[in-house]
């Protein structure tokens, strides 16, 4: 179903599906690249997917941080991916160390 359009079909899905990973890589550049604190570890991550992500479908990445634990160095993360049709296709928690 990642490689062969016709065994995706076969099994129900409109055309190839992504493989999940790739959802835990955009989640790893955001934290590496895109937040302004550059001394993070991610210490654990889930994520739960809902729907299937297609080939070149386009995906909206929400992430707030829940809870800071000053006494542990610590930050707690939730996230989720939203398709261009407004479905929550994957959602997650990732813990972070932080000021290491």
């Amino acid at each position: 179903m990642h490689t062969d359009e016709k065994f995706a079909i076969e099994k129900g899905f409109k055309s190839i599906v992504m493989h999940g990973n790739i959802l835990n890589g955009f989640i790893s550049y955001f934290i590496g690249k895109c937040l302004p604190e550059r001394n993070l570890m991610i210490y654990s991550q889930s994520i739960d997917f809902k729907k299937p992500v297609f080939l070149n479908d386009s995906l909206t990445f929400h992430a707030s941080i829940e809870d800071i634990y000053e006494s542990v160095k610590t930050a707690e993360m939730k996230f989720y991916f939203e398709n261009s049709e407004g479905t929550k296709v994957a959602r997650g928690t990732v813990l972070l160390g932080i000021n290491l």
